[in-house]
């Protein structure tokens, strides 16, 4: 019988011929860290300007020739380094900065590794030039480590010069982008850095033109000039501290959000990062005010003991990981969740500096901002009762209670029923003129520096309310404004009740791997307050036996899958927070005052009246804006006055 022969495709390659185990030169060695560490010349101006930074320099210098891939020349005042210790900088693993495991977990330094020099040497022409302060000159080295140390003229400082980055290594090379797009990468660092370092005067040159410079400054002033006038007239100031944690900096108002998400920047202890677990507290504060798929803009500064958090995880250092990820995760969206909570229209986010200004003398609005009204406030109760009267096992969960809400909207009774109006006109729901009395009486007679938007003048097109101020003229869209109000107020509500449990009748059973099986038996605790108890039936299977009665309709399964990554990530379940949202803002949206209703003049005060009581009412629960001012100036331009 004919075997047919096998074809050389189908043979299998052949296997490379042993090598001896033997030890790498330390020039490869440099090399394979300078690929992990210098990916690009971006990355080469990141490691030298913490350097500059950690020598204590107030005066730093950058030029970049071709993108950084010609030349990169770092020039600062710092301490500088003794001439018989150059050497020893571009020596592989030699730092100044830490000595013992203790000093790793405490690093209060930019750099630490003592990787940086050597890799830059082995991929580079590195010039090294320092005199310290009692130096009569200053010392120069060239290449590596074992250059020789000569006279220089220099003052007092360091001067890095870089040249013809990946030289030696060109297939590297072929891998960099076009000059402008690299130079893009290396000046987007240098703002980075500078924004954290206000106390600090930067220079940044290409190609021998001035590109930009900053003063020693103010950190407002700083994060204005580096995020744009945009961000600088539409940010709230924060400032905020628990225990060994503090946030300050600003965040942009919802207004000042961006197509991507470049106008980011997040320090800890004054390293900028790009750490998810940030990220997302960050953008879970902003989910009730942001639009669509806009991108909020930030710069936030985060800062705390070194030994909690872990700065050694990532090649570039710009991922860290915190000894308690939750307590960080949950300081961080409250504090931005409160500053956001200034978007109203008391605020200065959408009116003239001036008029928020003279706004602050004002006598308190007739309602606390996001507290429901005492019609609201009564039937909720009633309604919340009612609904809840049969349940078995109340559980108290302070500030955070009612993780949700059955979408019936009949379960809540008459909570929505309409007002009758002031005049004899069309009632509203939830507009409760009756509130704010003064409002009944003509514009002309009330200050109008009392209230910020003004009073009502008219009603456009049954959609706008069209009211004067001192600035001008306030239109505001009638029914994404009550839907605010409304999904504000029914957030209060629920959150001053008490979660209740249901029971099931079948506990649900589904598989799970090790890591939720491990989440339900380390976060028991945690779990019982969120309103769930899930059991560990066997290593490979959970059983939820009761969740949220609010939520008992949800699938339970994909509910408790949800929860469990989330309580693993961030140590509170946000799923259950967007949930309950999401039904609140249905139910605002179906209950809020429609299109073409007819307002009077006294339910159209009242509305603007709870606007300015009410948190985030500069935006509807869909991040779009319920109110735009138009100043006086504006009209006179539209109707040619005074030209």
């Amino acid at each position: 019988m004919n075997v047919p022969h096998s074809s050389p495709a189908s043979e299998p390659a052949a296997a490379p011929s042993p090598r001896p185990i033997q030890a790498l030169p330390d020039q490869l060695i440099s090399q394979i860290a300078a690929g992990e560490v210098i990916e690009r010349p971006s990355a080469v101006v990141k490691e030298l300007l913490e350097n500059a930074l950690d020598a204590g320099s107030t005066q730093i210098t950058v030029r970049l020739e071709q993108g950084g891939v010609k030349r990169i020349a770092i020039t600062d005042n710092g301490r500088g380094i003794p001439p018989e210790q150059l050497p020893l900088a571009l020596a592989r693993h030699a730092t100044s900065k830490i000595a013992s495991l203790t000093d790793l977990e405490n690093v209060s330094t930019l750099g630490f590794r003592g990787e940086a020099l050597a890799s830059i040497a082995s991929v580079a022409q590195l010039t090294v030039t320092s005199r310290t302060a009692d130096a009569p000159h200053a010392w120069e080295i060239t290449g590596s480590q074992f250059g020789t140390v000569a006279p220089a003229s220099g003052a007092q400082g360091t001067t890095i010069d870089v040249q013809d980055l990946y030289f030696n290594t060109p297939a590297r090379r072929k891998f960099l982008k076009s000059e402008q797009t690299e130079y893009g990468h290396c000046a987007e660092v240098v703002r980075r850095i500078a924004l954290a370092r206000p106390d600090v005067s930067f220079s940044l040159s290409h190609n021998g033109k001035t590109v930009d410079h900053w003063n020693v400054g103010e950190f407002a002033k700083r994060s204005a000039h580096i995020l744009g006038d945009d961000f600088a007239n539409a940010r709230l100031p924060l400032d905020e501290s628990a225990g060994p944690l503090r946030l300050h900096g600003f965040v942009g108002l919802p207004t000042a959000s961006k197509a991507r998400a470049d106008g980011q920047y997040f320090y800890v202890n004054g390293r900028f990062v790009r750490d998810k677990l940030l990220t997302h507290a960050v953008r879970a504060a902003y989910q009730d005010v942001l639009h669509g798929d806009r991108y909020p803009a930030y710069a936030l500064s985060l800062t705390l003991d070194p030994a909690l958090v872990d700065v050694n995880v990532h090649p570039s250092k710009i991922e860290v990981r915190f000894r308690d990820s939750r307590a960080v995760h949950q300081f961080v969206f409250h504090a931005v969740s409160r500053a956001l909570a200034q978007t109203s229209a008391v605020s200065f986010g959408n009116l003239p500096q001036q008029q928020s200004e003279s706004a602050e003398g004002a006598p308190a609005p007739a309602s606390s901002p996001n507290a429901p009204l005492p019609w609201m406030r009564e039937q909720t109760q009633q309604s919340f009762s009612a609904q809840f009267a049969e349940q078995p096992r109340p559980f108290s969960f302070a500030g955070n209670g009612g993780f949700g809400v059955r979408q019936d909207r009949a379960a809540y009774g008459n909570m929505f029923r309409s007002e009758p109006a002031a005049q004899g006109g069309a009632s509203t729901a939830g507009v409760n003129s009756a509130a704010f009395p003064s409002s009944a009486q003509p514009a002309a007679a009330l200050p109008e520096g009392d209230f910020p938007l003004g009073f009502a003048l008219a009603q456009l097109h049954g959609i706008y309310v069209l009211a004067q101020n001192k600035a001008g003229l306030v239109v505001v869209d009638m029914h994404a404004a009550h839907e605010r109000i409304l999904y504000e107020q029914l957030k209060t509500a629920l959150d001053g009740n008490e979660m209740f449990v249901q029971p099931l009748l079948i506990p649900v059973t589904f598989y799970a791997d090790p890591v939720e099986v491990g989440t339900v038996e380390e976060h028991q605790e945690t779990l019982s307050a969120l309103g769930f108890d899930i059991a560990v039936m066997s290593p490979t299977t959970l059983a939820v036996r009761a969740v949220p009665a609010l939520l008992k309709n949800a699938d339970a399964q994909t509910l408790a899958r949800d929860v469990l990554r989330d309580v693993r990530e961030y140590g509170g379940s946000r799923v259950l927070l967007e949930r309950r949202n999401e039904l609140l803002g249905t139910l605002a949206c179906h209950t809020a005052v429609r299109a073409n209703r007819s307002l009077t003049l006294p339910e159209m005060n009242a509305l603007l009246r709870q606007m300015e009581a009410t948190e985030r009412s500069d935006q509807c629960n869909h991040g779009r804006p319920t109110w735009t001012q138009m100043g006086l100036s504006d009209l006179d331009k539209l109707f040619l006055r005074g030209q």
